[in-house]
């Protein structure tokens, strides 16, 4: 009875581990998955990004949990069984976590829907959200499928650009994001790999078939905006050559993948190509 009774004692489900019961986030795209996938009261913190409705995805959901600094001493004070970062986060205090010994998961920026994927899995197994993991990816997949269906046979040429000319370049989850759907992005013809600047000369000498923009305003708030209001630009791109998505469904992969698709695909019918003796 004892031999039996030590035996399931030390069987599959005994020897899992129970899931962190404090978890903090010291980057914004972990911060997404952290709220996606744990439970509320698994997160003992965010990073000072998370409630940025600009940015976060979930933010509304950010704003009920606490918000930190940042800073590694913080993190001690709130003696967490699990911190998530970014690859970028400062190595000092990444250094200054693991010395004491609490555990620490890295995730770097994703480039591609796979890795986004990829990602989601592993959070979901160090959370103890596998399942939920599981559906987030499914919805993916599913958001995937119906952006083929939509998606232009045409090739098109695409420039997504933000702020002060940024774009995001040719190796990055936007790129991706837009050659699932058929679409070419044009940074690759600038040399951009996977981000940098452009210039307004460099736009218009370009001339792709459509930019991608996470603003569509009348007027600029400040000088990085004042770019997407240049007559050039207002004459080459009216609003039927520009791809509305929101900055806060590609900065980062996971929950907001589904939705960027959904919108993008709903977008395509309205893009065409220039004649080609306009080009």
């Amino acid at each position: 009875m004892v031999l039996a009774a030590m035996i399931m004692t030390c069987g599959p489900a005994a020897a899992q581990e129970a899931p962190p019961a404090r978890v903090i986030s010291l980057n914004m795209c972990t911060d997404q998955l952290l709220l996606d996938l744990a439970e509320p009261r698994q997160i003992a913190g965010l990073s000072p990004f998370a409630a940025d409705a600009a940015r976060s995805f979930l933010a509304t959901q950010a704003q009920a949990l606490p918000i930190l600094s940042g800073s590694a001493e913080e993190v001690m004070v709130l003696r967490p069984d699990l911190v998530v970062s970014g690859t970028f986060t400062k190595r000092a205090t990444r250094e200054f976590i693991r010395a004491r010994g609490v555990t620490l998961e890295e995730f770097a920026p994703v480039r591609t829907i796979a890795e986004t994927k990829r990602q989601i899995t592993r959070f979901g197994e160090i959370t103890g959200a596998g399942a939920k993991a599981a559906a987030r990816n499914a919805e993916i997949d599913a958001a995937l499928a119906e952006l083929r269906v939509a998606a232009a046979t045409s090739r098109l040429r695409v420039l997504p650009l933000a702020r002060r000319g940024w774009v995001s370049g040719a190796n990055s989850l936007m790129s991706d994001l837009l050659a699932e759907a058929g679409l070419v992005n044009a940074a690759g013809e600038l040399g951009i790999r996977t981000g940098g600047r452009t210039t307004l000369e460099q736009i218009v000498h370009l001339r792709p078939d459509a930019i991608v923009i996470s603003h569509d305003e009348d007027r600029a708030e400040d000088q990085g905006l004042a770019l997407l209001l240049h007559p050039s630009i207002q004459t080459l791109f009216p609003r039927e050559r520009r791809i509305l998505l929101p900055e806060r469904l590609t900065i980062c992969g996971g929950a907001m993948l589904a939705e960027a698709m959904r919108m993008l695909a709903s977008q395509l019918s309205q893009l065409k190509p220039r004649d080609a003796a306009a080009r």
